[in-house]
C-alpha cells in the first residue's frame, strides 16, 4: 500500500503532479471540493485550514523577535538538542540548498538555518525564527501539520495551503518529551521539489527519534511523578496500563473500570459504576467494592480515590487520541490510531455504548470522506468485513469486480427473510431455532 504520508509515490512525475495539484487546489478554494490526486492527510489539513480562517493569499505572522525570541528559545527543551540537529542535518541542508527548521508544539519556528540563499528566499514568506507556522495560522505545511496530527509528514508544492509557499517542499517529524510522550515540537527540512522523496521523510523521522533518545539521556529519572497514566484498550480485550514506565496487563473487568474512570475524571459513585459495568441487576455493591480493592492494590498507592471513585492522575488513552484527531477533522490520522474496537469482548453497558459511538464516528467520517484507500482499509479489517454501508461507499468510488462481488454478497445476506439465518459455510439457509 502507498504510504499516505509520503508526497510522491515511486515513479510519479513531479511536474505532472504539480499541475494536477494546482487544479485540485483551485477546485478546493473555489468550490470546497477536494478531487484526486490530493492525499487524505492533505485534504484533511486543507479543510482544517479553511475552518481556521486561513486565506490562500495570506502569510505567517512573526510573533517573537530579538530578546523575546532569544529568551524563549533558551528555555525551550529543544534547545538541548539543537547541537544534535546541526550535526545530523546541518551539512545536508547547506550542501543541498535546503533549510533546517525547528518549531515548538504550537508550530512557532524557533530556529531556521541552512543555505544563505535559501534563507533569503524563505524570509519573503516569513519562514523565519519567531514566526507562527501552525496550521491554524499558516495553513497546510510540514512543521505545522506534523504537530497538528502528531505524525511525520511531507508537504509538496501546491499541497501547501498558502499560495506563496507552494514553490516549496518540506518534510517534518514531531519530537516528543521522552518522559511524558507529549509533543514538544518538530524538526523540518525545507527546500525544493527534490525533497519530495521517501528518504527525506525517513531522514527527519530518524533525526526526531535520535533527539528523543538524547533528551532521555539528558533527563534524570524521576522518583516522583504526576505524569499521565497511559491506557491502551483498542483492539484488545485486556487493557495495557503504563504507570511511570511500568507496564501492567489488566483483567477485563479492571480494563472496563479504568476506561470508565478515564472518561469521568470528576469521579463516579459506586451506584453509577455498578450500572455502567453490569447488565445483571442482581450484582451487589460488595462485588464491585472487591474489584475496586483489587484494582487499588494493582495500581499502587495514591492512584485510586473513593467517594467518589476517581483516578488521581490524568489518563492518556488510544481512545482519546482517536477522538481528538477525529474532532479536528484529521480522519487519516484517526484511522491510523484505531487498532480495532474498544475492548471488543466487553458487555459492560457503558463500554458497549462508547465502543459503538467511537466506531460509528469513524465510519461516518470515512463514508463522508469517500477516500477509496481509507474505505478499503476499513472494509478489509476484521471489524469492517461485514460493514454494508462502508462496502457501498467503497463500491461507489472504487467499483472493482472484487468490491462489487463482496457488496452483492452482503446485500444478499441482509435480504434473508426474518426468521431465517444464513450458515456461512456453504451459504445455505436454515430456520432460526425457536
Amino acid at each position: 500500500m502507498i504510504d499516505p504520508w509520503v508526497a510522491l509515490e515511486p515513479g510519479a512525475d513531479p511536474v505532472e503532479r504539480v499541475r494536477s495539484l494546482r487544479r485540485a487546489y483551485e477546485s478546493f478554494t473555489e468550490a470546497g471540493t477536494v478531487p484526486r490526486p490530493v492525499r487524505s492527510v492533505v485534504a484533511d489539513s486543507w479543510r482544517r485550514s479553511a475552518r481556521a480562517g486561513v486565506v490562500p493569499d495570506g502569510t505567517a505572522n512573526v510573533e517573537l523577535t530579538d530578546g523575546d525570541l532569544g529568551s524563549y528559545r533558551a528555555e525551550h527543551p529543544l534547545a538541548r538538542v539543537m547541537p544534535l540537529f546541526r550535526e545530523l542535518m546541518g551539512t545536508f541542508a547547506s550542501d543541498g540548498e535546503h533549510l533546517l527548521a525547528v518549531c515548538d508544539a504550537q508550530g512557532r519556528l524557533l530556529w531556521v538555518e541552512g543555505h544563505p540563499g535559501t534563507r533569503k528566499q524563505a524570509r519573503r514568506m516569513n519562514f523565519v525564527p519567531g514566526a507562527l507556522w501552525s496550521e491554524a495560522a499558516a495553513g497546510t505545511n510540514a512543521p505545522g501539520t506534523a504537530v497538528a496530527v502528531d505524525h511525520p509528514v511531507q508537504v509538496f508544492a501546491a499541497e501547501h495551503f498558502i499560495r506563496r509557499v507552494q514553490p516549496w517542499t518540506c518534510a517534518a517529524a514531531p519530537v516528543h518529551d521522552p518522559r511524558t510522550g507529549r509533543v514538544i515540537g518538530a524538526v523540518d527540512i525545507t527546500g525544493g521539489d527534490g525533497l519530495a522523496h521517501p528518504h527525506s521523510l525517513a531522514f527527519v523521522q530518524a533525526v526526531a527519534r535520535a533527539a528523543e533518545s538524547h533528551l532521555a539521556l539528558l533527563s534524570p529519572p524521576r522518583t516522583v511523578t504526576d505524569g499521565p497514566l497511559e491506557l491502551t484498550v483498542l483492539g484488545r480485550d485486556e487493557a495495557q496500563l503504563v504507570v511511570d514506565g511500568r507496564k501492567t496487563r489488566l483483567s477485563r473487568r479492571h480494563s472496563e473500570i479504568l476506561v470508565l474512570l478515564a472518561r469521568h475524571p470528576e469521579g463516579l459513585t459506586g451506584d453509577e459504576l455498578l450500572c455502567a459495568l453490569y447488565e445483571d441487576e442482581s450484582v451487589t455493591p460488595v462485588t464491585l467494592r472487591a474489584e475496586l480493592a483489587r484494582l487499588r492494590r494493582l495500581l499502587g498507592p495514591g492512584l485510586l480515590d473513593s467517594r467518589p471513585y476517581r483516578l488521581t492522575r490524568p489518563v492518556e488513552s488510544d481512545v482519546t487520541v482517536v477522538e481528538r484527531r477525529l474532532g479536528t477533522g484529521a480522519v487519516t490520522a484517526a484511522v491510523a490510531a484505531y487498532a480495532g474496537p474498544l475492548l471488543p469482548g466487553s458487555t459492560a453497558p457503558a463500554v458497549v455504548r462508547l465502543r459503538r459511538r467511537l466506531a460509528d464516528g469513524l465510519r461516518t467520517a470515512l463514508i463522508a470522506r469517500r477516500d477509496p484507500d481509507l474505505l478499503a482499509d476499513w472494509a478489509r479489517a476484521p471489524w469492517g468485513e461485514d460493514d454494508l454501508d462502508v462496502w457501498r461507499a467503497l463500491s461507489s468510488v472504487r467499483p472493482a469486480p472484487a468490491v462489487r462481488s463482496r457488496l452483492e454478497e452482503l446485500e444478499s445476506e441482509q435480504a434473508v427473510p426474518v426468521g431465517w439465518a444464513r450458515q456461512r459455510r456453504g451459504g445455505r439457509m436454515r430456520p432460526e431455532p425457536r
